[in-house]
């Protein structure tokens, strides 16, 4: 019975040090549930990084010019695929059948323009959003209220404001970006862009919609 008694008591005193030397070489706090992930991101292990991560931080020794052309690509692939789906409503919404072919065109022209984009946009690493952003979808959501004169008008507005804002964003990508891809593809959009500003202002004269005050000022797009 002592023999039992001794070998017990030698094997309870010794769990605990197990036990300590196990947690050791494990470097988990019993105590602390988030210990075991801290250990997993720990300095000198890098953490792989998610495809988000990649893409929000760019690639390493990425230049202020490659940031810019990846910032410019995304904001106008917006841009693109709000100019798809107004186009798009305008053909079925609008009063008149000069909005209305308009507003196809538009789409159409768009619709070509983001796939041309996007093949840019692939070719050097840049995901490209699928949906409008907010301020675009709030436009579409108001104009998906109306019909007839009423569309006309504020369609036309809003596309003449857009196509201006554009065409700028358009010629400074053109001027300052050095990837002769997207330069050749930025040209090509700011062609489309202003062949849509002309048209979209003499049916907005038209319609009794006000032109920006610099209207009459516009160059002609890149040659």
């Amino acid at each position: 019975m002592r023999t039992i008694e001794l070998r017990t008591t030698l094997l309870l005193a010794s769990m605990p040090l197990f036990c300590s030397t196990a947690l050791m070489a494990q470097n988990v706090d019993p105590m602390n549930p988030n210990s075991q992930q801290m250990q997993t991101n720990q300095p000198g292990r890098p953490q792989t990084p998610t495809a988000s991560m990649r893409d929000s931080a760019g690639a390493p020794n990425e230049t202020p010019e490659e940031m810019k052309d990846k910032m410019f690509l995304r904001k106008a692939a917006e841009g693109g695929l709000a100019q798809v789906e107004m186009g798009q409503l305008a053909s079925s919404n609008g009063g008149s059948q000069e909005v209305k072919d308009l507003g196809q065109k538009l789409a159409e022209d768009h619709a070509k323009l983001n796939t041309s984009m996007a093949s840019v946009a692939d070719s050097i690493g840049v995901r490209l959003p699928k949906k409008m952003n907010k301020a675009d979808q709030a436009t579409y959501d108001r104009l998906k209220g109306l019909s007839g004169p009423a569309f006309d008008k504020e369609y036309l507005t809003c596309m003449v404001r857009d196509h201006h804002e554009d065409l700028r964003e358009f010629r400074i990508e053109s001027q300052s970006t050095t990837d002769t891809e997207l330069k050749e593809t930025v040209d090509q959009g700011a062609k489309i862009l202003h062949d849509h500003l002309r048209e979209v202002s003499r049916l907005a004269e038209q319609n009794g919609v006000p032109l920006p005050k610099h209207e009459s000022k516009q160059q002609p797009p890149p040659q």
